[in-house]
């Protein structure tokens, strides 16, 4: 999310732009104001099963922050498909939301564009003092040594969901720890219709969140010390071999999954089609798609060897949805009494227990129902063994640039065609060459 990508994206076509105009809430000026007081545009991020599902979540407690302001919120919910895409055209524009959810990966990049509102400590003391997050979150809310570029709202981590039923019919009596484990139980669970592992193959932001786990596992990164991409060293081309090929070689993954995009492998999972599933904080998702918690257990993602933890033993993104506020709102008093709300101890409690996630407020962390089953993995996977993505300002061109090579490498397993050393190699030379030059 930078100003040569968001130049891209603003090359769309006028009526695209004209669309994000009328939903926009902040004025052309890019100072801030309080020109419309009574009002707050609002975009969030599609965290549950659908997008109806999410406002059912959302529009009873922004009932609740009206009834309390005074300031009505108008809800609009994006699906993860077109996100990204609608912020950087609001940038580019200077016309967007007042107030909008990101994905904590996106806050460098976003944060270089300009166009939020950074959190000073007088923005932070507005909405009760920033050490009320915890650490991890507040690492995934920008770059080093600047002001932040949005406040932590959920903190995710991705976790193994398997099907206990599917693994006890299979004599599998344990979830797998390592990934010759799960490629040894995902060929038991494979046949008569069913598959071991579902995955979004077509989804750029779910390949670069498994790729960057597994170039860690190598050993690897994708961008040198000072901030350099460098894509195609060899433990990050192994990496991303190792996860093509849980479809390419070891057939676990149906071929199928190299087109999903819209969270298809989790109502699979759900309906009993696959036996495992990787994903972030997923228990509401798939209990709204009417799977009991009792049918199915989380774990640790798996690791190469060993338990999870620190260095070659991560597992996880430090995963989450930040929010932020457009630095031209026309509301910026009601914005940060938003962001105050949706930040409070009360909220998080209600918001995170809705969408699985694990809140970022200390406060509302320690509420009891933050400790126990799934989330008591997840909780464990952002102490032990998460890291935050790269906080640097090329990190969503990054996950574009990478997450569509490995989507383009899937396409090939699901055709037939080989996946090789040589051809990983080849296609993130291609992604490195789309990175913007210094």
């Amino acid at each position: 999310m930078r100003r040569i990508r968001a130049a891209a994206v603003g090359a769309v076509t006028v009526s695209l732009l004209t669309a994000v105009t009328a939903c926009g809430g902040g004025s052309s000026t890019g100072g801030g104001s309080n020109d419309s007081p009574k009002t707050l545009t609002y975009w969030a991020s599609n965290q549950g099963a659908s997008i109806e599902v999410d406002k059912k979540v959302l529009q009873p407690e922004l009932d609740k922050f009206e009834k309390q302001t005074g300031i009505e919120v108008k809800l609009e919910v994006i699906p993860w498909s077109d996100l990204l895409n609608r912020i950087l055209t609001a940038t580019t524009s200077g016309q967007g939301p007042d107030v909008l959810n990101i994905g904590n990966t996106w806050s460098a990049s976003l944060q270089a564009t300009g166009a939020l509102l950074p959190w000073d400590e007088k923005n932070f003391t507005a909405i009760g003092g920033k050490d009320r997050f915890v650490d991890s979150a507040l690492g995934s809310t920008g770059a080093q040594g600047q002001d932040p570029a949005a406040v932590p709202l959920y903190s995710m981590a991705y976790a193994l969901y398997y099907n206990k039923k599917l693994f006890a019919d299979a004599g599998i009596a344990k979830p797998p720890a390592t990934w010759d484990d799960l490629v040894a139980a995902g060929k038991k669970l494979s046949g008569d219709g069913k598959w071991g592992l579902g995955t979004e193959g077509s989804n750029p932001s779910e390949n670069i969140h498994h790729v960057f786990v597994f170039a860690k596992q190598h050993g690897a990164d994708f961008f040198t010390a000072d901030g350099k991409p460098d894509f195609a060293n060899d433990g990050a081309v192994d990496a991303i071999k190792q996860y093509v090929d849980l479809m390419a070689k070891d057939k676990v993954i149906a071929p199928g999954n190299a087109e999903y995009a819209q969270n298809q492998s989790v109502s699979d999972f759900a309906k009993g089609k696959t036996a495992m599933l990787l994903w972030q904080s997923a228990s509401a998702n798939l209990e709204s798609q009417g799977m009991s918690a009792d049918d199915y257990g989380v774990a640790p993602v798996p690791v190469q060897s060993g338990t999870p933890g620190t260095d070659k033993q991560v597992n996880s993104i430090v995963a989450g949805i930040n929010l932020a506020v457009f630095k031209n709102t026309d509301n910026v008093d009601g914005a940060k009494k938003f962001v105050k709300f949706m930040t409070s101890d009360e909220e998080q409690k209600v918001l995170n227990t809705a969408f699985s996630s694990i809140p970022p407020v200390k406060g509302a962390q320690s509420d009891a129902s933050f400790n126990a089953g799934a989330n008591a993995v997840l909780k464990d996977t952002l102490a032990q063994s998460a890291v935050a993505m790269p906080q640097v300002a090329d990190e969503s061109q990054f996950e574009t640039a990478v997450g569509t090579a490995v989507k383009d490498l899937f396409a090939d397993a699901a055709a037939g065609r080989p996946v090789t050393t040589d051809s990983v190699k080849a296609a993130l030379e291609k992604a490195q060459q789309q990175m913007p030059t210094k």
